[in-house]
């Protein structure tokens, strides 16, 4: 694929950048339905507060006590494939000493010749439920932008370790785009949320030109609404407020929208909030975690 080329890395991570555990969901499915090798994994007790993220103690396959780490590991693919290939970056969001971190994963990238980064990342935002997810694509490398119609954050502000990974992954040569869904901030409940984690998979595909697949998505993003119709046929306050968000974010997508027309609606959603927070933009908005 012209732009991020043939060997792609596909990154997520637990914590800060995975509103709903879509992003970190995501990559995890691309694991499960593919066939991978562990290529690296840092050393965990150089990033991680284990005060922070916690080992975890479960019994294993004989019976035994066995203590697991908090870990990223990096996965290439073990079958050889036309076309585009996604190699897989997962694991949890480091405590410290991130600009390490971030040049030891780029240097296992450059010797296993990737070409290309996109980054997945979800975020709690103002969007209703029962609207197609949006999914912000961005990029701080001009040429990819120009190449793939994607977006320049404005964003100022604290970053995850996402922002920081694409950003030393880029001043090595190695061209990066980032893919954020934005997750209803009403449905913290109904966690995860399978409908943002099919929203960043299809945009990935769309994006790589690899085949992505989707597991039983489509059924699970559908009972997820679902639950979430249910949840709010039984508050009077909560379905009064999707509807808001429905009117907000139809009006956004509306093609003969104007400015003055946009403008209007979104006083009249901070009128009714009374609480001078307005919703963002879905999907043109810039992520408050980048």
């Amino acid at each position: 694929m012209e732009g991020l080329g043939r060997r792609v890395l596909v990154a997520a991570f637990d914590g800060w950048n995975d509103a709903g555990e879509a992003a970190s969901a995501a990559v995890a499915l691309l694991r499960e339905e593919g066939s991978y090798e562990p290529v690296f994994s840092v050393d965990p007790e150089l990033y991680f507060d284990y005060q922070y993220t916690r080992p975890q103690i479960a019994f294993d396959a004989d019976g035994q006590r066995v203590l697991t780490w908090p870990q990223t590991t990096l996965w290439r693919p073990t079958r050889r494939a036309r076309g585009t290939q996604l190699w897989l970056l997962s694991g949890v969001e480091p405590a410290r000493a991130w600009q390490g971190f971030a040049a030891e994963l780029v240097d296992v990238a450059l010797r296993e010749d990737i070409t290309g980064m996109v980054s997945l990342g979800s975020m709690m935002s103002d969007v209703p439920h029962t609207r197609p997810i949006s999914v912000a694509a961005g990029s701080h490398n001009e040429e990819l932008r120009t190449r793939l119609g994607l977006e320049r954050s404005t964003y100022e502000g604290p970053v995850g370790i996402l922002s920081v990974l694409d950003q030393a992954a880029d001043a090595a040569g190695i061209p990066s785009a980032s893919l954020w869904a934005s997750v209803p901030h009403y449905v913290a409940g109904h966690t995860p949320s399978p409908k943002a984690t099919l929203a960043l998979l299809d945009k990935l595909e769309d994006l790589t030109g690899a085949r992505v697949p989707r597991g039983t998505l489509a059924t699970e993003a559908a009972a997820w609404e679902a639950s979430i119709d249910a949840a709010a046929a039984d508050d009077e306050e909560m379905t009064e407020y999707i509807r808001q968000l429905e009117r907000t974010r139809d009006t956004w997508d509306s093609p003969e929208a104007s400015g003055d027309a946009i403008a209007q609606e979104f006083e009249k959603y901070l009128r009714r909030r009374g609480d001078g927070l307005g919703p963002t933009k879905p999907g043109r908005d810039d992520p408050p975690r980048r």
